[in-house]
């Protein structure tokens, strides 16, 4: 089950051939236009990629961009619970892209009531039991302002809790069993570190103060590294050429709520998950991974 910030990515594809006389902007001549499921939408096809039957809890507005959301969903058969606010305007980033480079991104945004958000927690309480793990994808747009008592829910049906952080409040995970920050997201919360025993030192007293299982820092070309009970565990990058990290976090979690739901340990499924960022930033815009990729046509 993912529960989180939905949005749709659409994408203007165009040449650029000459600067404006308006202003010293380049003019994109639009040929090309795509759609895609992006934020906690993207997280949940991810997890369906894998092969694993997922539900997306998430809110929306009564918007043409919500209908094209729930469209891409029943596409891709990803199942899904959406709440409705009409007052609320679904999430929406427009790219426009020319000669393959981004030249500009617009976000179309604003805030659900916490009313409508109220309404998942009945949601989350249904769904949990028909679901083997529960991953909260959190952009910091409002869709997880009671992410403690989720958590609690989900915690207390027996369930792994996996959640991608957002902003500097990392107490609104407290119980969850892993966290997965990027460096700069961990910083905001523990300070900059200047080597590796600091670092160990600070993320294993918020791991122990959270009362968390284990935090899995995810560090770009550096790999990740897993903390938990038995340590620090890194796993080191995967060379390989990057063409865009756009929604890298969002296959690596997913890859983890994935594997986890399906009886792995933690750190089983940590150099998967590596694996699987690695292969993702190799694909344009928000993108996926699929078994065979990850494993092979054999499943080794």
């Amino acid at each position: 089950m993912v529960v989180g910030d939905v949005m749709l990515d659409r994408y203007w594809f165009g040449e650029v051939e000459r600067i404006s006389p308006e202003a010293p902007v380049p003019v994109v001549r639009i040929s090309r236009e795509e759609e895609r499921l992006g934020g906690a939408a993207n997280v949940a096809y991810n997890v369906q990629m894998l092969g694993v039957p997922t539900t997306l809890l998430t809110v929306v507005g009564a918007d043409e961009a919500a209908q094209r959301l729930q469209r891409l969903l029943d596409e891709r058969k990803v199942a899904h619970v959406l709440g409705q606010d009409a007052s609320l305007q679904t999430i929406v980033k427009l790219r426009v892209i020319g000669r393959s480079q981004q030249l500009l991104r617009i976000d179309f945004e604003n805030q659900p009531s916490h009313e409508v958000l109220a309404q998942l927690l009945g949601a989350v309480e249904r769904e949990v039991q028909r679901h083997d793990a529960v991953l909260f994808s959190d952009y910091a747009k409002g869709g997880l302002a009671h992410i403690p008592r989720m958590i609690e829910i989900a915690r207390a049906a027996g369930r792994p809790v996996l959640v991608d952080p957002k902003g500097s409040d990392f107490d609104r995970y407290a119980g969850a069993t892993v966290i997965t920050p990027n460096r700069a997201e961990l910083a905001q919360v523990i300070g900059r570190w200047s080597d590796e025993a600091t670092l160990t030192e600070r993320v294993q007293a918020l791991r122990e103060r959270l009362k968390l299982q284990a935090v899995l820092l995810t560090r770009s070309e550096e790999g990740m590294t897993l903390f938990d009970a038995q340590g620090a565990m890194h796993v080191p990058a995967q060379a390989r050429e990057v063409f865009d990290v756009t929604g890298a976090g969002d296959t690596v979690i997913a890859t983890m709520a994935a594997l986890v739901a399906d009886g792995m340990t933690l750190r089983e499924a940590v150099p998967h998950a590596n694996r699987a960022g690695s292969i993702v930033v190799g694909k344009f815009g928000t993108a996926g991974v699929t078994f065979d990729e990850l494993f092979g046509k054999a499943g080794a």
